[in-house]
């Protein structure tokens, strides 16, 4: 077993040094090794930056460089299925970023070709591993709050900048893509199952591209939802997630960014409670969670298979709300 996970990163993505480069200052198992970009000076500069020791011309040649345990993936959304399938099959582990691949079909090629082999593959939704998700998870089952009745989850901010890649079709863009995937999977976790969608409404900024979406949703207990979420649209800014049971009511405000503050509140039978978890990163916490499972095996909560549910929820409400599906790059 290694002692020390070494990390490349593909491209000189704005989202890298927050996501693993600054984590792995603060975590003594990991070291971020190297970066590749499309443009070599760009990669270049990311590296004298950020103090990375190597700078690969291709994301091929880092991928196959025999002294990197683990690629991280933030390039644009419809480019993750394929160079996830191309780094597990160069025998790296992967931390690939949210949405998994373009669509469900996707995911499922790419679950199964982790699951034949013995690499870890993993979605960096990072609220996932916060603290926070897990109290939040603990009074669902506790029963506090009985049964379930409704859950609802929320991500819309403004992106004013409509040349921006998460614009554009043919990158796999759109707000259910990049915000929504996190209310998505939200709604997967706190309603502890994964729903059908029985309702879905666009608000377009061009025929294939929607800036802002709301789906209803159905979970097979019973229970309903609600998710939203826009990158452009009157509702400039709401993050956050409600869960109501037969007998209480739980919000969390800002689950998505739990580290730049958060709450969780509770009414139920027993009163009104506020928590807070403190203000290490979920971004720390999700690196930690990938260093466990390559170094030690344990298992992770944003697996490839887990993956597939929450891209088959994303198709769904776009064929619903009448919008073709996201495709590979």
């Amino acid at each position: 077993m290694r002692s020390e996970l070494r990390i490349g990163i593909l491209g000189a993505a704005r989202i890298a040094p927050a996501s693993v480069i600054k984590p792995a200052e603060r975590n003594r198992e990991v070291v971020v090794a190297a970066v590749a970009a499309r443009d070599r000076a760009r990669a270049e500069r990311f590296a004298r930056k950020h103090g990375i020791p190597q700078v690969y011309d291709s994301y091929r040649a880092l991928i196959d460089a025999p002294d990197l345990d683990a690629v991280y993936i933030p390039l644009p959304n419809g480019l993750h299925g394929r160079w996830t399938r191309a780094a597990v099959q160069a025998g790296k582990h992967v931390l690939c970023e949210k949405p998994f691949t373009a669509n469900a079909a996707e995911a499922a090629e790419i679950a199964a070709l982790a699951s034949a082999s013995d690499r870890v593959v993993m979605e960096a939704f990072h609220y996932r591993y916060h603290p926070l998700i897990s109290a939040a998870e603990q009074i669902i089952a506790s029963g506090e709050l009985g049964t379930l009745r409704r859950v609802e989850a929320a991500l819309c901010f403004p992106l004013p900048k409509f040349s921006d890649i998460r614009y554009d079709y043919a990158l796999a863009g759109g707000a259910l893509m990049d915000a929504g995937c996190y209310a998505v999977h939200m709604a997967r976790v706190l309603g502890g199952e994964t729903p059908e969608v029985i309702g879905a409404q666009a608000k377009l900024r061009e025929p294939q591209i929607d800036r802002a979406m709301i789906a209803e949703l159905r979970f097979p207990s019973g229970h309903t939802g609600h998710i939203q979420c826009s990158m452009w649209s009157a509702d400039v800014l709401r993050v956050g997630a409600t869960v109501i049971g037969e007998r209480g009511r739980m919000r969390l405000v800002n689950p998505v960014l739990p580290h730049l503050g958060h709450l969780l509140t509770v009414r139920s039978q027993g009163g009104r409670r506020v928590r807070r978890f403190g203000h290490r990163a979920s971004y720390d916490y999700q690196l930690d969670a990938f260093a466990a499972a390559v170094l030690r095996g344990e298992p992770v909560a944003t697996g490839p298979s887990d993956a597939v549910h929450t891209m088959t929820v994303i198709d769904a409400i776009y064929r619903t709300a009448g919008l073709p599906l996201r495709q590979p790059s």
